[in-house]
C-alpha cells in the first residue's frame, strides 16, 4: 500500500496539461504515492449541473492532499446557457467548485510564495522573496450575495443603516448586493498563521494588508486584529499598509517586504502582483491549506485559449507540488524539486513562451524531471 493517498483533480482547459509535467517531476522523485482521478470543473457543471460532484468530495475526504489543476468559471446566465437542455430551467445555479472546496473542507490559509529565481530574464528582479498569506473561506468570496435584491432585506437595511438611504428607493432589480463577511475567528488564524510562518522561517516582518480607513468594519477587526496578535511576537517587526498603497510600495521597493497577510480578495490580487513581479503567473504556485486537509493549485487560470496545445509555463503546478511535498513532512524532496526548477530555469536552455522561448509545457516538465 501507497504511503500517500493524493486526489488529481486536473479540471478545466490547461489544467490537465501542467498537471502532466508535475507528474513527470513527482514520478521522477519516486513519492510514495497513489494518484486517483477527480472529476471537477465546467464539463460536469455542463452535463450533470454539479461542478464539484459528491464523488469527488468523498474522494477528498479519503486523500491526504491533492493536487488541482485550474477551473473554468463563467457569470450566472453564460453558465445556465451551457448546460444541457435537460438541466435548463431546473434552477441550477453555478458555484465555483475551488471556492466550494475551500468553504467545505475549512482550507482557511492560502499560501502563495513568490519566489525571483535567477535566470529569468524576463521580469526577474534579484532578491525578491514574498510570502503571502490570504484568508481563504470568507470576505467577499463568502457567496453570500442578492441579485435580485429582496424587498425585505431592503426593508432590514433601512433600519439598520443610514448610509443605506443613498439606495433605498432603487428598485431590487436594479442593484445587486454582495456580503463582505470577516469573523473574528477567521482574522485570528490568519494572521496568527502568517506570523508563525515569519517565525519559522526567520523573516523579520509581518505586513498587514488592509483598507481600514474606509471599510471600516471588517478590515478594521482584520488590522485591529493584527495589532493584537503582534505584541505576542516581540522579535518580529509588524507594519500595515492601505492595499492600494502596497501595490505602489511593492513595485518600488520590493525587497522591503517578506511575509505578507491579508483578506481573501485583497490576497488574490497582491498575490498576483508579486506573481508577475518575479515572472508572472507561470511561476506562481498556491495552496489552500486546512487542519486535516490541502489542496495545491498554480495561481493562474484555465486559460481555455491556450487548451490542447501544451503552451503553458508549468514551473507553477510544479512548485504547487514542491509544497504539498513540504505539507506532506517530505520536505528533502521538496528542496531537490525546487534546486531542480532553479537550475533549468537558470540554464535557460529550456524556456516556454512567457519566459522568452518556444519549450512546451511537456518539454519544460521533463527538463526539471531529468534534473532529479
Amino acid at each position: 500500500m501507497s504511503q500517500y493517498k493524493i486526489a488529481w483533480l486536473p479540471g478545466d482547459g490547461v489544467g490537465g496539461e501542467v498537471m502532466e509535467a508535475a507528474k513527470l517531476c513527482l514520478d521522477a522523485l519516486k513519492l510514495d504515492a497513489t494518484y486517483t482521478h477527480g472529476d471537477i470543473g465546467w464539463e460536469f457543471w455542463r452535463t450533470e449541473g454539479e461542478a464539484f460532484p459528491q464523488r469527488t468530495i468523498d474522494l477528498l475526504k479519503a486523500s491526504d492532499a491533492a493536487m488541482f489543476g485550474a477551473i473554468t468559471s463563467k457569470p450566472v446566465k453564460d453558465a445556465e446557457a451551457e448546460l444541457v437542455p435537460e438541466l435548463k430551467g431546473k434552477g441550477l445555479i453555478y458555484r465555483s467548485p475551488i471556492v466550494r472546496m475551500r468553504q467545505m473542507f475549512d482550507l482557511f490559509t492560502c499560501l502563495r510564495p513568490c519566489k525571483a529565481y535567477p535566470g529569468n530574464s524576463l521580469n526577474y528582479k534579484e532578491g525578491i522573496d514574498m510570502v503571502i498569506f490570504r484568508e481563504n473561506t470568507e470576505d467577499l468570496y463568502s457567496g453570500v450575495e442578492f441579485s435580485p435584491v429582496p424587498d425585505e432585506l431592503k426593508e432590514t437595511l433601512k433600519k439598520l443603516s443610514k448610509p443605506f438611504a443613498h439606495f433605498a428607493d432603487i428598485p431590487g432589480d436594479q442593484f445587486a448586493i454582495t456580503c463582505k463577511i470577516n469573523t473574528q475567528k477567521g482574522c485570528d488564524r490568519i494572521i496568527r498563521a502568517a506570523f508563525e510562518y515569519a517565525k519559522k522561517f526567520g523573516y523579520p516582518k509581518v505586513t498587514i494588508i488592509h483598507k481600514a480607513n474606509v471599510v471600516r468594519a471588517t478590515e478594521g477587526m482584520f488590522l485591529e486584529t493584527g495589532k493584537r496578535i503582534a505584541k505576542e511576537y516581540p522579535g518580529i517587526q509588524m507594519d500595515d499598509a492601505n492595499v492600494d498603497a502596497i501595490t505602489m510600495w511593492m513595485l518600488k521597493n520590493p525587497k522591503n517586504y517578506g511575509v505578507m497577510v491579508a483578506t481573501n480578495l485583497f490576497g488574490d490580487i497582491v498575490s498576483d502582483l508579486a506573481a508577475q513581479m518575479v515572472g508572472g503567473l507561470g511561476f506562481g504556485c498556491s495552496g489552500n491549506i486546512g487542519e486535516k486537509l490541502a489542496v495545491f493549485e498554480p495561481s493562474h487560470g484555465s486559460a481555455p485559449k491556450y487548451a490542447g496545445q501544451y503552451k503553458v509555463n508549468p514551473i507553477a503546478t510544479i512548485l504547487a507540488a514542491k509544497m504539498m511535498l513540504d505539507w506532506l513532512g517530505e520536505t528533502r524532496m521538496g528542496v531537490k524539486l525546487e534546486a531542480a526548477v532553479a537550475e533549468v530555469i537558470l540554464a535557460g536552455e529550456v524556456r516556454t513562451y512567457d519566459m522568452g522561448g518556444s519549450a512546451s509545457t511537456l518539454e519544460m516538465g521533463e527538463a526539471i524531471a531529468q534534473k532529479l
